[in-house]
């Protein structure tokens, strides 16, 4: 319901809504505008509609938006951009939306993606923070087209990179470019960067962060910087 709520918050439209009334929704079906056309099903008929094996209350069918492109990012601007090269698993792509609402990088690139962005896996584990409308799906080319023109500062999260976390510097425009857990960041991205960045591990064993990990800690020191937290 929760995710619901932001969805609708973020201007999203429900074209249809399914609950039963045998089921107790907790007084959350009041909480929705009566222009929203509802239809009271047998619970049976929701479990089979519902992504869960142990649906809510109420199932929601919302009109998908087109995700936005390269043409929609070339009129906006930020300091900070988040870009999630190749990422598969859309629990770490949730979190890491998350994580960039709660420290401000107000502009996120799902470069080279295959992902479906309203992967229900996604919206749960961002806890709504995919409704904000300021995901871009691109290529690496235009995105890298866009933040040289642009004069962001490229920051290649890489586990044997030579820059230490703590020692970069976020006060300038910058874009935090992440990749997969298998593979790392995409050579590309490595050949184009401006600072190889790798996080500081006294582990005996372990050598790397699951990357929603990492990047909540880029995007905090970040925050950390700009902010003087």
């Amino acid at each position: 319901m929760r995710d619901l709520l932001r969805a609708l918050t973020c201007g999203f439209e429900v074209a249809h809504l399914f609950y039963c009334a045998d089921i107790d929704t907790n007084g959350d079906i009041e909480h929705l505008p009566d222009t929203i056309m509802r239809y009271d099903v047998p619970a049976d008929l929701l479990g089979k509609i519902s992504y869960r094996s142990t649906p809510s209350a109420i199932v929601a069918v919302m009109h998908q938006p087109n995700v936005k492109t390269i043409q929609a990012l070339n009129k906006i601007t930020s300091p900070l951009i988040l870009g999630l090269v190749g990422l598969r698993k859309p629990g770490n792509i949730g979190a890491l939306l998350r994580t960039a609402d709660a420290t401000g990088f107000k502009i996120i690139l799902l470069i080279d993606s295959v992902m479906d962005l309203f992967n229900p896996n996604i919206i749960r584990s961002s806890t709504g923070a995919v409704f904000l409308n300021n995901i871009y799906s691109v290529t690496s080319d235009d995105a890298l087209s866009y933040l040289q023109q642009n004069n962001y500062r490229i920051i290649a999260g890489i586990v044997d990179g030579d820059t230490p976390l703590p020692d970069v510097n976020f006060r300038q425009s910058s874009a935090v470019m992440l990749g997969t857990e298998d593979a790392g960041l995409a050579p590309y991205w490595q050949a184009h960067c401006d600072v190889r960045v790798s996080i500081p591990m006294m582990g005996e064993i372990s050598d790397s962060f699951n990357v929603s990990v990492s990047g909540a800690m880029f995007m905090y020191e970040a925050l950390r910087q700009t902010h003087n937290i």
